[in-house]
């Protein structure tokens, strides 16, 4: 079980008392009021017994998790352009505050056009527009990045504002500048920025799509890029070489390339009808192309392990024992269960989305890579809640991955990065407030001893008190509730933490049962892991003996890691395994729709003003 991040405690022992509600102690009236006021217990509500045990005075409170937002793109200001070179002074303009800061850097400091030359575009324009029409390619959209040349009516293009004048400007000796130019110099100058900062930091911000996006957003240095875009020999080059590097962005940017060359190509296309379910010694005609489904979606070392199966199939409709070991490995491969039976989940996994629905896929994953460090680290935890798995990565390498449960649509885990500080054995469990509200609240107005009873520990401002001596129809705000070290205790024998303001860590769970499911969204927000023991061996850099041993002694104990190591609590809906080979997954939180509306808005917010 875990916390929504909401009033949780996820503290270490010694300080594992969560903040609880309590309110009046038993013995009447007078003697109830006098105790209150001498005790000073917060939240009391001033009501008569016989009100409490007869009706609910009020409706049950509810706390409520984060909202999703209608995104709004970054805003503008004007960019001021007096102390810029003649023909460019005075050019009315506005771009984000980023841009303007770097374009009043460049031209203020008496840098002459780097796109304008003898009164027309210079070759290093036109290679950078050219370069723009590509950018697609990276799984950006042109239009973000789209001028018009002035031949166009560029100046119309750019800006609603109207010219003062139509007249030719002297730059230097020899050379004059149009309304026009002026203004499109300025305009690709400040798409050149805006393509290196969406490289660098993506697109749009994360932290404006939900309150389960918690980034801290990327500072680019766009200072020294115009000077640098002047200098370059190949300024495509330029551009091309500040996107990023690391291995998994590079992979998903080949798989976007291979599926619009796949459009092309129908022959790559194979149809498995959605509706089949074929269990093993059943026949059925789609047998063949079941076979054909996952020779062409397996890994070459699947293919390699049943080459024989493969190569000796003979188009028959038998399910065969043969057939359905190749099935259970392609199922395996696929984290689904390994049970032979082909159904919705194992057909989804043959064929995969359509190539339009994979390539809007890559295109979020794409963006959200560029919201993470370019280089996620030699040694660390990547968590992908829409695979329902956590890997841990070790020496620039996956050593070994794991299947994780994660929060319920209506209790998300976020999407955010941290490092790992502490693994808690045998640990206490702080209940959320969100959970003494919204699940325990209507049990214990119903019976107040309900806590007592399961073994709960229940207190007020630090007091301990019984669980059936706290008015349950007041505040709960200084009640804290947990639940101390048990072979039941919602957390197991362990949790990883990661300190952050969203209680969200990695924890032991009793209900294993949820590991046998596909869809393993089913927590109240934290990280349950199927092999905790493993998990924490790994960042404490010790033997799984010594974890058991630290389990077996049963004492509350928090070890700190000796290195604090990076976790990504990531939500990538298309991602690559260790062997490159990019894997697609069900949209658990509807998610990726709020970037491409923010994709759209961004856009928008661009054919307007830069």
């Amino acid at each position: 079980m875990l916390a929504l991040g909401l009033s949780v405690s996820a503290a270490l022992p010694g300080t594992a008392g969560a903040v609880t509600l309590m309110d009046l102690l038993r013995g009447g009236p007078g003697k109830v009021e006098r105790e209150r006021q001498d005790r000073g217990l917060p939240g009391v509500t001033e009501r008569s017994t016989s009100a409490q045990r007869d009706v609910d005075p009020e409706p049950l409170p509810r706390v409520s998790g984060p909202r999703y937002y209608t995104y709004k793109a970054d805003a503008t200001r004007t960019v001021d352009t007096s102390k810029f070179p003649a023909g460019l002074a005075g050019v009315k303009f506005s771009a984000t505050p980023e841009i303007a800061k770097a374009l009043e850097g460049y031209y203020s400091a008496g840098s002459q056009p780097l796109w304008v030359e003898n009164g027309d575009l210079s070759a290093r324009a036109s290679a950078v527009l050219a370069f723009f029409e590509t950018v697609g390619e990276s799984g950006l959209n042109p239009a973000d990045y789209s001028i018009s040349a002035p031949s166009q009516d560029v100046t119309a293009s750019i800006t609603a504002e109207p010219q003062a004048s139509v007249q030719t400007v002297a730059l230097n000796e020899g050379q004059t500048i149009s309304p026009a130019m002026m203004q499109f110099e300025l305009a690709l100058s400040a798409k050149v920025l805006a393509y290196v900062q969406d490289t660098a930091r993506g697109r749009i911000d994360p932290n404006k799509l939900s309150g389960y996006h918690d980034f801290k957003r990327k500072t680019v240095n766009l200072a020294p890029v115009l000077k640098l875009a002047g200098l370059s020999p190949d300024v495509a080059a330029y551009l091309r070489s500040r996107e990023p590097s690391n291995p998994e962005y590079q992979a998903l940017k080949s798989e976007l390339a291979k599926l619009r060359n796949e459009d092309k190509d129908a022959t790559h296309k194979v149809v498995v009808p959605a509706n089949l379910v074929l269990k093993p010694g059943e026949n059925n005609p789609e047998m063949a192309t079941v076979v054909k489904a996952i020779e062409h979606r397996s890994s070459a070392s699947l293919k390699s392990g049943h080459a024989s199966t493969l190569t000796g199939y003979q188009q028959t409709p038998e399910y065969t024992p043969e057939l359905v070991d190749l099935v259970k490995a392609f199922q395996s491969e696929n984290g689904l269960k390994a049970d032979g039976v082909i159904g919705r989940a194992t057909v989804r996994a043959m064929t995969g989305d359509s190539n339009e629905a994979k390539i809007a896929k890559l295109e979020v994953a794409m963006e959200q890579v560029r919201w993470l460090p370019a280089n996620l680290g030699d040694r660390f935890v990547f968590i992908n809640q829409p695979a329902f798995m956590a890997y841990y990565h070790n020496e620039g390498v996956e050593d070994f991955g794991m299947k994780v449960v994660v929060g319920s649509k209506s209790n998300q885990t976020y999407f955010f990065q941290d490092e790992i500080q502490t693994v808690e054995f045998n640990p206490y469990w702080g209940v959320p407030q969100s959970i003494i509200i919204n699940e325990m609240l209507p049990k214990l107005r119903n019976d107040p001893s309900y806590l007592d009873r399961l073994g709960y520990e229940v207190s007020v401002n630090g007091r301990a008190v019984s669980s059936s001596s706290v008015n349950w129809y007041g505040s709960t705000n200084a009640v804290s509730v947990r639940q101390p070290p048990s072979s039941d205790n919602a957390l197991g024998d362990l949790k990883i933490l990661f300190p952050n303001a969203h209680a969200i860590y990695m924890h032991d769970t009793p209900s294993k049962s949820f590991f046998n499911r596909d869809m393993r969204a089913l927590s109240h927000g934290c990280i349950r892991l199927v092999d905790p023991r493993r998990m924490a061996a790994a960042v404490l850099g010790t033997t799984l003996d010594n974890v058991n041993k630290q389990i077996a002694a049963g004492q509350n104990r928090a070890v700190q890691v000796p290195t604090k190591i990076p976790v990504y609590v990531a939500y990538f809906t298309a991602w690559p395994d260790k062997d490159g080979k990019v894997q697609y997954f069900d949209d658990v939180y509807d998610r990726d729709s709020y970037v491409m509306k923010a994709f759209d808005a961004t856009t928008k917010a661009r054919a307007s003003s830069i």
